[in-house]
């Protein structure tokens, strides 16, 4: 995997084959944060990562000067691959948080104005994700939500609903909390 833009363009990172994880393609997350890139100032965007695996998404967003970015992953390997990550990128604002990621958002007292999920494709409860979010109202007013699923996953008639996006087998749903 490789950081696309920022502070640390063209940086490859290389993740060990034993993790458990599905990281978003290159070319998906081109495409997600060229969309990204007409509608947030990074600088000023907190980013939630959810099941971050890698990191891969985390990265990103730290390098383009995103002030916070939480990564929370339950599986232990994969924090401590991202806080190892992180730590060697000089990314201070980049925090790896061992969690499972509904847990997290149940418990949550922070407000973001992004959160990405990009939980296993055949996780049971996918559609937790959105409806948790906005009870909890853990994102702050104008924030997105996207998720990463699989092509049979239809989000459109759930609240805050915004668009879904294609990419060869990736798919994303975006909500938007717009404020009035």
């Amino acid at each position: 995997m490789r950081i696309i833009r920022g502070s640390h363009r063209g940086r490859r990172i290389t993740a060990p084959a034993s993790l458990p994880v599905r990281p978003t393609t290159d070319l998906a997350k081109e495409s997600l944060f060229n969309i990204l890139e007409n509608y947030i100032y990074f600088e000023d965007t907190r980013v939630l990562d959810l099941y971050a695996g890698t990191g891969n998404i985390s990265y990103e967003f730290a390098s383009r000067g995103a002030p916070l970015v939480v990564a929370v992953d339950i599986n232990p390997r994969c924090v401590r691959f991202i806080g190892e990550t992180a730590g060697k990128l000089g990314f201070g604002q980049l925090k790896a948080v061992r969690s499972s990621s509904l847990g997290y958002l149940r418990q949550s007292s922070g407000k973001f104005d992004l959160i990405f999920a990009d939980p296993p494709y055949d996780l049971d409860g996918i559609t937790e994700i959105p409806v948790t979010v906005f009870d909890r109202q853990v994102l702050t007013p104008d924030g997105w939500l996207i998720i990463e699923h699989a092509q049979q996953l239809d989000f459109s008639e759930f609240q805050y609903f915004h668009e879904k996006r294609r990419y060869g087998k990736v798919n994303f749903s975006f909500f938007r909390f717009v404020s009035e």
